[in-house]
């Protein structure tokens, strides 16, 4: 197919003069027309815009089928556009979705798409925009990540882990599993920061939740709640499971050098396992009881 027939579309498309292409042709998205005929083909009979350029994208065979663009969306991308567009269909409302698309050397771009359905003689026509939003999207994820993660240590903050404890307490109540929580809090971190200084103390910060993060499981989650004291949640994890992995932490980050004498950093750790229903502040309580308990008892040891 010729672009001029792509424009016209044999007889769905747009008869464009001239400097009204060359306009089109400049524009920063692709605006479109969308058809999808009685028997489910679909195709782009009109396409116009620099987006059109993309690398991997053919115009023409796009004219042609649409399978052509859909088969390089994402897996979980697909079917939410398939949805939209049925959902469109049936009822003649506009699209609105976004979805991510492979092209050539292993590229990826987000696209977002708006399009107004009409009744067309041979199925239905969709007249839209499509517009390249990685860069949103980039900075999107960018700030998200600004908003879960503690600035120094790089791990999840307070309102991540609160988010995290929500979801998993939600999981337990849903299918009985097992969940537990940790409170891990440096012992005598103020003489730490007089002894060694400011800088010196937020390197054993750093030192401490990569040392963590080593010997945690991957599906677990720790974050620091803020100054020294830091928090894990254990999914699908019984308190006999945890205290054995509180003791480890423990005794590995007591015999850690952390860049100063040996010996100096020690933590205490209090343990609580979720009990079935009860509320997140509960639970929270409970473990921080046992932490409480842990530092009135000598410092350095684990209780539960």
């Amino acid at each position: 197919m010729t672009e001029e027939n792509a424009m016209s579309g044999g007889g769905l498309g747009l008869e464009l003069p001239g400097n009204v292409r060359d306009f089109t042709e400049r524009l920063p998205g692709v605006i479109f027309q969308f058809h999808r005929g009685l028997d489910g083909h679909m195709h782009f009979p009109y396409l116009a815009g620099n987006g059109t350029s993309l690398p991997g994208i053919d115009r023409d065979a796009l004219g042609q089928d649409a399978r052509h663009m859909l088969d390089r969306l994402y897996d979980d991308d697909y079917p939410k556009l398939m949805a939209a567009i049925e959902r469109s269909a049936r009822w003649r409302v506009p699209i609105a979705t976004k979805f991510r698309i492979r092209l050539a050397h292993g590229r990826t771009r987000w696209v977002a798409l708006r399009a107004q359905p009409e009744d067309a003689q041979s199925g239905v026509l969709w007249y839209g925009l499509m517009i390249d939003i990685t860069e949103q999207m980039v900075e999107e994820a960018r700030l998200r990540r600004l908003s879960d993660t503690d600035d120094l240590t790089g791990l999840a903050n307070r309102r991540k882990l609160m988010v995290r404890l929500a979801e998993e307490i939600s999981r337990c109540n849903r299918h009985g599993s097992p969940l537990s929580l940790m409170l891990i809090d440096l012992d005598h971190f103020k003489r730490v920061n007089d002894t060694w200084g400011h800088l010196q103390g937020d390197q054993v910060l750093i030192e401490l939740a990569r040392l963590c993060r080593k010997l945690l499981r991957e599906e677990d989650t720790i974050a620091r709640l803020g100054g020294e004291e830091f928090a894990v949640v254990l999914p699908a994890t019984p308190l006999v499971r945890s205290l054995p992995l509180a003791e480890r932490l423990r005794h590995r980050i007591g015999e850690h050098p952390f860049g100063i004498e040996p010996g100096q950093i020690t933590v205490s750790i209090g343990l609580a396992e979720y009990r079935p229903g009860e509320p997140r502040d509960v639970l929270i309580e409970r473990a921080d009881r046992c932490l409480y308990a842990a530092k009135h008892q000598g410092r350095n040891r684990v209780e539960s």
